[in-house]
């Protein structure tokens, strides 16, 4: 009998350890504190908005944005135009690895305006308004008006592309799906434009790789493992067990 209790210990010993060594491994939930702002959270809810969400991160500007939102934020918020995967996809092959880091930023913060707006509070603002973005002739702008069918129409002096609605309109935040990059008159007007993309040789052959992506480029390295590591771990403990239990039976 005291053989027994003493083989049921083991067990039960062995089953803990087993735990806390898949606990260990499991990679800890990404949980977002109730009631802050996560601006490429709320994006990759939307579903369609990989590209700009990629731009953000590289950038820094969603670390940025939600510092601002969320520490101590007492201002007059934000919003944000944020274009669709498609919108990028229909940019010139090269157009944004044609950009330096710093007018990649530039890029990303004329999507963005140093307050908050809705449909309605746009139908009574002044043009040019100011976006988060600057550069040697000061603030880049954009000019936005209403329609008659509650549609917004943004012009950049580049680009014009409308708003139909908000992916979310709650202050001190507010984010619109537009369908074409807001490309800046600063960065893309006719003086201005970025060196193009490089061609084809004489011979009409490229190097590998020379044609720049519509996007920035992407890598899935930085995923989080899923925790096969863990299961593994589990699995030979449930084996050792197992054999436990059938040299005390």
């Amino acid at each position: 009998m005291a053989a027994m209790r003493s083989g049921i210990a083991v067990v039960a010993a062995a089953f803990l350890a087993i735990a806390a060594v898949s606990q260990a491994q499991a990679p800890a939930p990404s949980v977002t504190p109730s009631g802050t702002q996560n601006v490429s959270a709320i994006l990759e809810k939307g579903g369609q908005y990989t590209t700009f969400i990629r731009l953000l991160k590289t950038t820094q500007q969603d670390t940025q944005l939600n510092s601002q939102l969320n520490n101590g934020f007492s201002g007059n918020g934000y919003t944000m135009f944020a274009p669709t995967d498609n919108a990028f996809n229909n940019l010139k092959a090269g157009t944004l690895n044609s950009l330096t880091q710093q007018q990649q930023v530039a890029l990303v913060q004329g999507h963005i305006l140093p307050q908050f707006y809705t449909m309605e509070s746009f139908q009574t603002a002044s043009n040019p308004i100011r976006t988060q973005a600057s550069g040697q002739d000061g603030p880049f702008t954009l000019n936005i008006t209403a329609t008659a069918n509650n549609q917004l129409n943004i012009s950049t002096g580049v680009v014009v592309v409308p708003v139909n609605n908000a992916l979310v309109a709650t202050k001190p935040l507010a984010i619109y799906p537009v369908d074409k990059v807001l490309l800046p008159y600063e960065l893309f007007g006719a003086a201005k434009a970025p060196a193009a993309a490089p061609t084809a040789s004489k011979g009409g052959k490229t190097k590998k790789g020379e044609e720049a992506a519509a996007g920035p480029a992407g890598s899935d390295d930085d995923v989080t493992p899923t925790g096969a590591a863990g299961a593994r771990a589990v699995g030979w403990g449930v084996a050792a067990v197992a054999a436990l239990l059938g040299y005390l039976l």
